[in-house]
Formats: C-alpha cells, structure tokens, sequence
C-alpha cells in the first residue's frame, strides 16, 4: 500500500474541487504571455492563487512546447512550519492533489539519500505549502512525470547546488523552486526591493537574504547551479499582491523566472 501524502491546502490556497481547480489553472495559463524559452530551471511563486497564480502561470506556460519530454520535477521549496537542518525529502511515495496523485521518484530519493544534507521528515512535508501548490500547475502542463519534492531549510548553498548536481539529468529533468520574494512592505517600496532582487537573480548573483525571498535558500543554490552550467536567466512576470487581489499598505512580491542552457536557449 502506497504511503500517500494528502493535500493540506486545497480549499485554502487553491481551489479543492477538481472541475474549478482545473478550469482556474487553464485560464491562467492562458491569460500568460507566450514565450518561446526552453527551461532548465524555473523559479516560480507559492501564494494563494488569487493573489499569486497568475505570475506562477507566467513560468508553467513556458513548459508547453517541451512538456512531453519532461518526465521528472526537482520541486524545492522553503519551510515554513517545521524548522529542518538541510534538504527534507517526504518519506512519501506520491503526492495528492485534487487533479489525482504524482508520484515521487524513488531512484532519484535513493540517490541524494547519501549525501549528508538531505534527511527524511514527514513532519516538514506535511502542513507545507510552498510545494504543494506548484503541483497543480504541474500536472496541468505535464502529461507524465515523477517528483522529486526537497522541503529545504537551513543549509548553504553549496548544499544545495550539490544536490542540484546530482539531479541534473538532461532534457527530461525540470528544476523548480517555489519562492515568493518580499514580504509586507508597502506598495512602492515593495517594488524597489523586488527589483533589486530580481536584478540579482538576472545576474546570477548571490546571496539574497530571507528578507527578500523566502525561499532564498533554494535560490541560491540555483544561482550557483546555473553559473557552472552557464544558465541564462530570464524575468517572465514580476508582481506582488497589490498588483492582483490585495490591498497595497503591506504586499508579498512575486517573480517567475525561466533559466535556458545556451544552445537550446528557445524554440525557432
């Protein structure tokens, strides 16, 4: 018997029927600008979907013309509720949504479960949702992969770029990390600071601080990632809360980001 784990914030984050789930990620797929980039790595944001959906729509679109031949996600995200020393991964062997199960690859667990950053704990899994939302989209634009789902919490990002490294893979793997950017500034300066970090990230320079993305982190394992395999990155859509569903005296930033290889950079 299969050790599932369940979806915590369906009905929360996201709508928790299929049929309304389904249709909410199809529009804002397709409300996103196409874009013609082949990904490596994205970065993409973990809000509600009403306040984040759109600019994480902006990243999984860009998946669409390469989508058949992706069949495993390197999905890491920070934590937000368990506090956990390196790299988590779930102790699980699928996830579940409202649009069916993914299952975890367990050839690829199996090969970070040596290094010694990486742990097993249910426990950071299991009320997170900055991996969890991502799912959704994925399975939208995806026909048929596995996951391979890190919940990352204090670790350097050498740690991290390690195990990036060994996950990389070639065409058939897809990197993603789940972050937001800045967290209840007001409107204006919210939009200073996220321009500066996005500058920053283009550059492939690091470290950004948890002050501007909290899922620095894993960012910065993948800007390290990115410099030795001469990734380019790329802004796709840059938003923050005032800009689609709340009000502006205290706004959570949002930023998508395609990263493509230099010789399979776009499709022609």
């Amino acid at each position: 018997m299969q050790n599932i784990r369940p979806a915590a914030v369906a009905g929360l984050f996201y709508p928790g029927e299929a049929d309304a789930l389904t249709r909410d990620v199809r529009a804002m797929l397709a409300a996103a600008r196409p874009n013609k980039l082949i990904p490596k790595a994205l970065i993409a944001p973990h809000a509600g979907y009403i306040y984040s959906g759109p600019v994480a729509a902006s990243a999984y679109a860009v998946l669409k013309d390469i989508a058949p031949r992706i069949r495993r996600v390197v999905l890491l995200g920070p934590t937000h509720r368990v506090a956990v020393h390196g790299l988590a991964l779930p102790g699980a062997d699928a996830f579940a949504t409202p649009l069916g199960i993914v299952q975890v690859d367990a050839a690829a667990a199996q090969a970070i479960a040596r290094l010694p950053q990486v742990k097993v704990s249910q426990q950071a899994h299991a009320q997170e949702h900055s991996l969890e939302v991502q799912l959704p989209f994925l399975q939208a634009v995806l026909p048929d992969f596995k996951l391979l789902p890190l919940a990352v919490g204090m670790a350097t990002p050498e740690e991290v770029a390690e195990v990036l490294e060994a996950l990389w893979g070639g065409d058939e793997t897809l990197i993603v990390v789940s972050s937001d950017l800045s967290h209840y500034l007001p409107y204006d300066t919210a939009r200073q600071v996220d321009a500066s970090s996005t500058q920053g990230i283009l550059a492939l320079k690091h470290p950004l601080s948890h002050e501007q993305a909290c899922g620095a982190t894993p960012i910065n394992g993948l800007i390290l990632a990115a410099r030795r395999h001469h990734l380019t990155p790329h802004l796709l859509d840059l938003r923050n809360s005032g800009d689609t569903a709340g009000p502006r005296d205290g706004v959570v930033g949002y930023a998508s980001f395609a990263f493509t290889e230099k010789e399979t950079g776009r499709v022609h």
